[in-house]
């Protein structure tokens, strides 16, 4: 079916919409955002000419992780760093949090696609769910949502009990506190945070009204409003971010421009590995050297003391596997020479799998006198005078993160309620389908045109709000694999979402909650009513029963960009553990792998904030391991 009206006409011209956004805010940037252009404290990247025939350390991806390293271990002015990244530097436009969707399917986003499936993504063109990962200085600390969570403290207490000492939370809590430099006043002398860090914690300089309604909604379904990164998780929250006077900070900003005048750090950018050398020595295999693209010319970098992998949790596991380090009969079967038979490389496939597109309908307050639109509304929100407020007076809607704006950690009715140990997180959020006019939220989720006009053609531009419900500890296992032995090609990922079906049990439930949260004294105040389209896929099961949440997750299945688990850390009885407790790749000496590959279980949160943490641990024992602290 044609999508008919404005709808069609956003929808047709929406690239070239997302482009246009961009390019303004890049122009407006360049006239008079100089504090966002920074040039003299940007990472000056070294010309492969200048580069050395050996580093101590050679360091593959520039990401959440790679980018703690880096900064890590150049501290120890002896020894030389390479840091190789297969993008360019962070755009300058990445710096403004609405502008977030934008990079999404842009030249940083290596734009992953899960295969096709028959029990998720099935509101999705070809039935694939989009699977963005960043391609810049920063990795995908430059696309994300920019949400600063930890985890809940079970999560590392757990990790250290399949086998892994000192990860428990409170070996790991000196960790988290150490990048941190929170900057929101009723935290900042918490013994869970800490000030100085390289990596600033704020909240959004700028709310929408309506979210304050939607935490006030939280109290009246018995919840208090907590620090969710502090004592208690279980709670709703004003969303703590990744900011620096209200503009993303990356880990590229955070970490790498504050030391880009250090000597002995070198940062190669548009530099894709190809492959890690190992060396065989009777039964002893040493990782060598990197082998690396610069646009059509290889190069080769010999690493004196360590390799270390930061490729993050699909690119990770592609890159041993090409290299010759994975399942033998997998690679067997692409016709790569086997290194180092680990059957564990790319499996445990773990993600943070949501519903979205569950749209309410609200109508402001009779009373409302705010000078902005009491919830996100592109046309009524992205105006004119948005763009002069945040170049003139560095305030206004650009500063907002409408995505989730709150978050909750709330317990269904399969947690057990007596613990702090929530099983969903909600992401209050004042965008939705329908108040973007499918701009933003239906391309970077791939939703297809039928769907879209079904769901939300007749509601477009009416205010309202949806919350996305995050499966916080999914029990559903994929895969990662190779298409073929070049790393050209993008890997075959396939989640397999909801292959267990307590995880539809879970999502179903809170699904309810968020229900059962609009008919809450607070939003009857904004006569909030559910979208009075049903998807016509689930049109044989009662709205809103559970068997309508579980069909309506699994055609609107919504990844929250959290993938792990591919090179689990585990002891060497375990046969699928790749790394040890120390990241050193099992049976291969000299490499190490630090991203959010290694993690066993993914945490209950999102991942930034643990990666950052789980560089800036292994930092310290690469350090310990070499003599040096």
């Amino acid at each position: 079916m044609a999508l008919t009206g404005i709808a069609a006409i956003l929808i047709r011209f929406s690239p070239a919409i997302n482009v246009l956004v961009l390019v303004l805010l890049r122009v407006l940037i360049g006239l008079y955002r100089p504090d966002i252009v920074d040039p003299e404290s940007r990472v000056k990247p070294v010309l492969p000419a200048d580069l050395q025939r050996s580093y101590d350390f050679v360091i593959i991806g520039g990401g959440s992780a790679g980018s703690v390293i880096a900064n890590r271990l150049s501290e120890n002015g002896n020894w030389s760093v390479l840091l190789l990244e297969a993008g360019q530097e962070e755009p300058e436009v990445s710096d403004v949090p609405m502008a977030f969707a934008s990079l999404q399917l842009s030249p940083v986003d290596w734009q992953f696609k899960t295969e096709p499936s028959n029990r998720s993504c099935l509101a999705m063109n070809n039935r694939q769910c989009n699977w963005p990962r960043g391609k810049t200085l920063g990795g995908s600390s430059v696309l994300n949502a920019m949400l600063y969570i930890r985890g809940n403290k079970k999560d590392y207490d757990e990790w250290e009990r399949l086998g892994n000492p000192g990860w428990n939370y409170e070996s790991v809590l000196p960790y988290f506190k150490k990048s941190e430099n929170m900057t929101i006043e009723e935290y900042k002398n918490s013994p869970y945070h800490s000030t100085g860090g390289y990596l600033t914690v704020e909240y959004f300089k700028h709310r929408t009204p309506i979210v304050d309604y939607l935490v006030k909604a939280g109290k009246d379904m018995g919840y208090d409003v907590v620090d969710s990164n502090g004592p208690k998780q279980t709670g709703f929250t004003f969303s703590h971010g990744t900011l620096r006077d209200g503009l993303r900070c990356s880990t590229a900003k955070a970490f790498l421009r504050s030391v880009s005048k250090r000597k002995n750090l070198h940062v190669s950018l548009q530099s894709t590995a190809e492959k890690i050398v190992v060396y065989k020595d009777g039964e002893s295999k040493t990782a060598h050297s990197v082998q690396f693209r610069v646009e059509s010319k290889l190069y080769k970098v010999k690493a004196r003391r360590e390799i270390i992998l930061s490729a993050g949790a699909v690119q990770s596991p592609q890159l041993l596997m090409v290299s010759g380090i994975g399942p033998k009969d997998h690679l067997n079967e692409v016709g790569i020479p086997l290194v180092h038979d680990s059957p564990g490389v790319g499996q445990n496939l773990q993600d943070h799998i949501s519903i979205g597109g569950m749209v309410y309908l609200i109508d402001p307050p009779a009373n409302y006198t705010g000078e902005e639109h009491f919830s996100f509304n592109l046309p009524k929100t992205l105006t004119v005078n948005a763009f002069k407020e945040f170049t003139m007076n560095h305030n206004g809607p650009l500063y907002a993160y409408p995505f989730s704006e709150g978050m909750a950690f709330i317990n269904t009715k399969y947690a057990n309620k007596s613990e702090d140990y929530p099983d969903i997180q909600l992401f209050l959020s004042t965008i939705t389908d329908n108040t973007d006019g499918g701009i933003f939220v239906k391309s970077d989720c791939n939703v297809n045109d039928e769907f879209f006009e079904k769901m939300y053609q007749n509601i477009l531009f009416q205010d309202g709000y949806q919350i996305m419900p995050l499966l916080l500890r999914p029990r559903s296992r994929g895969y990662i694999k190779l298409r073929s032995k070049d790393v050209h090609q993008p890997p075959i990922i396939v989640p397999d979402y909801f292959k267990h079906p307590q995880d539809l049990n879970v999502l179903a439930d809170a699904a309810k909650f968020i229900y059962e949260l609009s008919q809450t004294p607070t939003m009857k105040l904004l006569n909030t009513r559910p979208n009075p389209n049903l998807i016509p896929g689930c049109s044989e099961f009662p709205f809103p029963s559970e068997d309508y949440w579980k069909c309506f997750a699994q055609h609107y299945s919504m990844t929250i960009y959290h993938p792990s688990g591919t090179c689990k850390m585990g002891p060497a009885k375990d046969p699928m553990a790749v790394v040890d407790p120390r990241l050193r790749v099992h049976g291969i000496s000299r490499l190490r792998v630090v991203d959010t590959s290694i993690m066993p279980n993914v945490c209950s949160g999102n991942t930034n904030a643990p990666t950052i943490m789980i560089a800036e641990k292994a930092a310290d024992m690469i350090k310990e391991d070499w003599g040096w602290k």
